[in-house]
Order: C-alpha cells, then structure tokens, then sequence
C-alpha cells in the first residue's frame, strides 16, 4: 500500500483489523527472509561443489558475518523499535532523528569491523574454529566477506527503519535485489571465472553493495522519514533508546556467533566432515526458520504501533494470531525435514557419507523440538518492539547463548559427537521454559491495562 504521508501510514496501522494488517506486512518479509536465507544457503552449496574443506570453512566464516549482521541488527532494531513507536505517537520529528543517527552510526561501526578484522585475519580465523587444512579456505573467504561489512550493517538498518515504519513491501526490493544477484553470480565466479571459494565471497560482497544501493533508494518511498545527515547529532538519549531496543538483537545474533564458534570447536574435534555437517545443517535450519522470523517481522510494526498508542488489544490479538498460525506451519516443517534428512544434507555434499552421516543426525534432533520456535520468537520480538529490553534480551539470549554454550560444551564429554548433535534440541526446550513465564508476565500486564482503558 502506498501512502502520502506518515499520517496516513499511521491511521493505516492503528485501524486496519490487526490479521490483515499482519498478513499483508508479513507478506514481503517472508519473503525477504526467504530470499536471503537463500542465497546464504547458496554459498554453502556451490562452495560444496569444491571439497569439504571449503564447505567447513563456509561455516567458519559465517561466524563473522553474524558479529556484523549483530551490529547492524543492534542499531536497526534499536532504532527501528524508537521510530514505530514515536510514529504511533505522531512524533515524526523524533523518528527522523533516530532514523539518521542509527544509520549514520551502524555505517560507521562496519568500517571498524572491516579495518579491525582484516588486521588480525589469521589469528581470526583459528579462533573462530579453522583447523590448519581449512585456514587457507576460511582466509581467502574472510578478506573479501570483510570488504563488505559496511554495506552489510548499514543495509540492515535501513531493510528494519523501513519494516518498522510498516515499508516491508520496499525494505523486500532493496533485499531481494542482492540477493538474486549473489545466487546468479555465485556459479559464475566460483566455476566459470575459476575464482573458487573467492568467488563466492566477491559474489557476496557485491550483491551486499547492490542491496545498500537499492535500499537508500526505497527509504525515500512510501511516506517513510527522511536519512538527513544534518538529523546526525548523537546524544545519550538516543544510544540509550538504541541499547534498550537493540540490546535483545545483539545478544541474539551475537551470542549466535558465539555459540557457531563453540560448534565449530566442538564439532572440529570429530574432524573436517563433522564441522561440515554441522555447517550445512545450520544454514538449513536457518532457511526453515527465516519464513517464521519474517512472520514475526511482519507482526513487528503492528505491535510497536499500536503498543505506542496505547491500543494493548490489538497488540495482544495480533501477538495471539501470530503464535497460533506460526506453531501450525513449524509443526508441519519440522515433519518434512526429520523425513528427508538425509537427502536434504546430500544435496550440499553428496557422496560424502561421513558429511551426510552428522547432518542428518543433528537436523532430526533439531526438527523435534522445532515448533517451540513459534512462541520463543514471537515471545521474544513482542518484549523487543514494546520496549521491555531487559526481558526480551534473556528471551534472545537463551537459545543460541545461555543455553546452548553449556550443553555444547558439556554432552560431548559423555556422548560424544551426538551431544554435539543434539545440543540444539535440548537448548530449545530449556529456552521454552524460561521463556514462558517472561511473556506472560506482560501479557498480563497488557491485559490489565487494556481493561482500565475499557
């Protein structure tokens, strides 16, 4: 829908019915979310194609690329959250000001990461888990996906100001658009031009400029505030609203990075096939996980909206609907990829029965418990797009941090490469629990706010 004004965009969300509006936003996320879960998927399968070693070291790597996608994530959501709401509020003054400063700041923050990252490559790249014959694979990957990082994090919060702004349909063109680019380039550049494991980071590092291009374009579409360099004027309020909204993004992704490290080091015990499984299998899961990450994005704006205008039962009613709808289609997901495991893993190394062995044991474990992922997620971006920093950040850093650090350290030392297996599983359900009572904490006290206005 296009609007004149960020007027009209606010009428729209806080009065079309909350179903439609969530469907109708959620509809280009998803695909959004698809699209770029895609094409991270294609590297790890072309890059298949070359050996094992390049495979692992894909995996190795993506530890880099979700530090920067944390940063850019961090400032994105941490602004995009203050900018829903000053929106809901009809304070578009404050919203243009935040939209500059978290672009401007995360843009800046890439060229540190760059810089810094490239410096100190090697040691790098065994810290993240490389053994020797993968190094040469992970630091000619690494140089390049580094070149990157600027365009990474400054995208990122451009694609989520617009997603929060209720923009989904432009913040998708900007992402699609690098996104097909880097799945035609990809064959190009590794087979054709013989660039091997580089020409996938070049077909990367391209298609993440190209994004940012189309990006800064669409920001200025659809009745979305304006990025003024002038409106860049830091102060503690605002990196204090970034922290409090960014915070659970940051501990979500970075803690993420961190436990793919720890996977790696623990897998890489077991040898170059079991980091490669273990690779394949997270790009996999985060393919099937990204349709319902962009369900909730789509549900994201809604609840900031609303939420800022002090309209608790819509809020509710669209965080019910979202719950319901996502736990359904996770249910029937997780069926699918427990039966086809096995060929799932064989398309990214097929032949290579030791690779095929580890990824379809681990993908099966992670499909049992993986429609828990409809209340953790939706849970957690509610308590994130509300404000409530604090409990979204324990909710965000449970499954992939505070939870799955222990039990991948832990299980290998009694049953071996299966504790490595299944430490994603058993980090799901203990996340469920911690999660439960923390949303329903301020369901409640939602619920009793909106009687009072009743």
């Amino acid at each position: 829908m296009k609007y004149q004004n960020a007027e009209e965009k606010r009428t729209y969300m806080l009065e079309t019915p909350v179903k439609k509006l969530v469907c109708t936003l959620a509809g280009p996320t998803i695909l959004s979310m698809l699209v770029t879960s895609f094409y991270n998927m294609a590297d790890t399968f072309f890059v298949g194609r070359i050996n094992t070693q390049a495979t692992a070291a894909v995996g190795v790597v993506f530890s880099v690329m979700a530090i920067i996608q944390a940063t850019g994530f961090f400032f994105g959501h941490g602004s995009g959250n203050y900018i829903s709401r000053k929106l809901g509020a009809g304070d578009t003054k404050e919203a243009e000001k935040m939209s500059s400063i978290g672009f401007f700041t995360a843009l800046m923050a890439g060229v540190v990461i760059l810089v810094v990252c490239t410096i100190f490559v090697r040691p790098l790249a065994y810290l993240l888990g490389s053994t020797e014959t993968i190094l040469p694979y992970t630091v000619s990957y690494m140089r390049i996906i580094l070149l990157g990082a600027p365009a990474m994090t400054s995208s990122l919060v451009l694609n989520n100001q617009m997603r929060f702004q209720g923009s989904a349909f432009y913040a998708m063109i900007g992402i699609v658009s690098g996104a097909v680019l880097n799945i035609v380039l990809d064959p190009l550049l590794i087979f054709k031009f013989g660039f091997g494991i580089a020409g996938a980071a070049i077909a990367t590092t391209i298609s993440q400029y190209v994004s940012f291009v189309f990006l800064i374009f669409m920001s200025r579409q659809g009745g979305n505030v304006r990025i003024r360099f002038s409106n860049f004027k830091p102060s503690l309020h605002y990196y204090k609203e970034i922290i409090r909204g960014g915070t659970p993004s940051l501990c979500r992704q970075g803690l993420a990075s961190l436990a793919t490290i720890c996977l790696n080091h623990g897998a890489g015990f077991y040898g170059d096939a079991a980091i490669a499984g273990m690779s394949i299998v997270t790009r996999i899961s985060m393919f099937a996980n990204s349709a319902l990450v962009g369900f909730g994005q789509g549900f994201q704006p809604v609840c900031g909206f609303n939420y800022g205008a002090g309209k608790y039962k819509r809020v509710l009613d669209s965080f019910w609907f979202c719950v319901k709808y996502s736990f359904v289609f996770l249910l029937v997901i997780a069926a699918a990829g427990y039966v086809s495991a096995p060929g799932l893993i064989s398309l990214f190394r097929k032949g290579d029965m030791d690779v095929i062995e580890v990824g379809t044991a681990a993908l099966r474990f992670q499909a049992v418990t993986f429609p828990l992922n409809a209340w953790i997620v939706m849970c957690n971006m509610m308590l994130q797009s509300i404000g409530k920093g604090l409990k979204a950040s324990i909710v965000a850093s449970a499954r992939q941090g505070l939870c799955f650090i222990p039990f991948i350290f832990i299980l290998p030392k009694f049953i071996g490469l299966t504790g490595v297996e299944m430490s994603q599983m058993c980090s799901d359900i203990i996340t469920l629990v911690i999660s439960i009572p923390i949303g329903f904490s301020v369901i409640k006290e939602m619920q009793r706010d909106s009687e009072v206005q009743q």
